[in-house]
């Protein structure tokens, strides 16, 4: 058993052996270090004036991602290497060229927000040589301007992408083979736990020390990605304890294609996920576009999303309705149920104690079936979701329905199939008749409340118009299409 966290911050090995489960990357950075360059904003992970960079050794190679320092725990940072902003600029003075150009396109006013950009753009100007206009938007969705205006800051990516220097000149290019050894050097090694006070946070070296430490520790507190978590702590001032962490463990972040569907590991970021998602079942990728921001995706998991069981978590619904298999374990075994019988009610789902969440298995949609995923928000890029649906549906050649299965998040306790809704339809030919007919069925499969989101008459009202929405998309109908966006503007 070790009893010390170690990474690189900037250029400095750092190694901690006191330190509070909770504590975040951003304090550390702000009190511990002074490095004031990070602004503390909002501290829930939406307006990115805290962005860093997080390097890890994936598949044997350096990768760096953007992710928000606010709501980082500074005990999931075991062998990775914290780039801030102070790193960016030559010892002599002169700007990183990331820099220089939003200096050069008037891309900052108050400043404040300036150092987060800076940071977004440097990850996308490491991983992307020439970026599109869409990729630059992307990459700038979790930082929020509030002053300068956004396109001066798309003129700056726009610029930098276009007069690339030597890449010899980034700080990070030119230590890359330093900072790999270094980190190689840190990883492995024993499970680390470290207690100050009545405080323990845990870091298992293996998916099989994981499951020993929660058969221990049933009722610790399993942290991957901390974009829900994180806020349980700036938010709500919880007191988390212990605290085991998981971003590290490579074997829950596994990635397998086969023949019939994808087995995604719990601890895979949607990030990570995203391109065989986007090749395998577009229209889930679309969805995973519109979570949160960059920094929110390189650090939220797909499991995590699942074992947290929020009403409104955006990834159990699409899965439901393509018919997912969570994959639980412990240290007695492993065993796999439905997604959908999982969640039981609000804040309680189908895990024994000591189980945690492994894997999820996603079937393909089949080459006769149509598949929609429909997120509601109050702005298209928000992370809020009021509404979320998801249609599965096969007919036969006569255009009836042989089987639907219809999923909604924000409309229940848990995330629910519309059941009532299915039965109706099943049998029934797939036209808009139909499809207005069974409305009232919504009635009986939900009940939603009203809350800061939205109103219960809202909720439901969107239910039953995404349902018209998807019979208007598979029945091809532009113009009704335009007719009905321009009615749910």
């Amino acid at each position: 058993m070790s009893d010390s966290i170690r990474f690189i911050l900037n250029g400095e090995d750092i190694t901690l052996s006191n330190l509070r489960p909770t504590e975040t990357l951003l304090d550390f950075l702000r009190l511990q270090r002074r490095l004031t360059g990070t602004k503390e904003g909002c501290a829930e992970g939406d307006c990115g004036a805290c962005t860093v960079l997080v390097g890890r050794l994936i598949d044997g190679g350096l990768h760096y991602e953007s992710v928000n320092a606010c709501i980082r725990f500074v005990g999931s940072l075991h062998a990775t290497h914290v780039v801030t902003v102070e790193h960016l600029a030559a010892q002599n003075g002169t700007l990183h060229p990331v820099q220089q150009a939003m200096v050069d396109c008037h891309g900052s006013q108050c400043g404040f927000c300036t150092p987060g950009f800076v940071m977004s753009l440097y990850g996308l100007w490491l991983t992307t040589e020439k970026p599109c206009r869409a990729q630059i938007e992307k990459s700038l969705q979790g930082n929020l301007c509030r002053c300068t205006g956004y396109e001066p800051i798309v003129k700056a990516a726009e610029q930098v992408s276009q007069k690339r220097p030597s890449a010899l000149f980034d700080p990070l290019e030119k230590t890359r083979a330093d900072i790999i050894a270094r980190l190689w050097a840190m990883q492995g090694g024993d499970t680390i736990e470290i207690a100050e006070g009545e405080d323990r946070l845990i870091v298992p070296n293996s998916v099989a020390a994981l499951a020993q430490v929660m058969a221990e520790e049933p009722n610790a507190t399993v942290v991957a990605g901390s974009t829900d978590v994180g806020l349980w702590v700036t938010k709500q001032m919880r007191r988390l304890n212990p605290v085991v962490f998981i971003n590290h463990l490579t074997d829950l972040q596994k990635i397998t294609v086969e023949d019939t569907g994808l087995t995604i590991g719990a601890g895979a970021s949607y990030s990570r996920a995203f391109t065989v998602i986007a090749e395998k079942i577009p229209a889930l990728a679309n969805l995973i576009n519109r979570i949160g921001g960059e920094q929110v995706r390189n650090m939220g998991t797909i499991g995590g999303n699942i074992a947290n069981g929020s009403p409104i978590g955006d990834s159990p619904p699409p899965l439901i309705a393509l018919g997912a298999t969570v994959k639980l374990r412990s240290a007695a075994g492993t065993r796999s149920l439905p997604l959908e019988d999982f969640f039981i009610d609000y804040g309680k789902q189908d895990r024994n104690p000591g189980e945690f969440v492994e894997s999820i298995l996603v079937p393909y949609p089949a080459d006769d079936v149509h598949f929609a995923v429909y997120k509601i928000t109050k702005r298209r890029d928000e992370d809020i979701t009021a509404v979320l649906g998801a249609f599965h549906l096969k007919l036969d050649d006569a255009g009836n329905v042989t089987d639907i299965r219809i999923a909604f998040g924000g409309m229940a306790g848990t995330p629910k199939r519309a059941r009532t809704v299915e039965a109706e339809l099943v049998g029934k030919p797939w036209t808009e008749a139909t499809v207005t007919a069974v409305r009232p069925a919504f009635d009986a499969d939900y009940k939603p409340l009203t809350d800061w989101r939205a109103s219960a008459e809202y909720r439901q009202l969107t239910a039953k118009n995404l349902l018209l929405r998807f019979y208007l998309e598979t029945a091809g109908a532009p113009q009704e299409l335009k007719r009905f966006a321009a009615e749910e503007a």
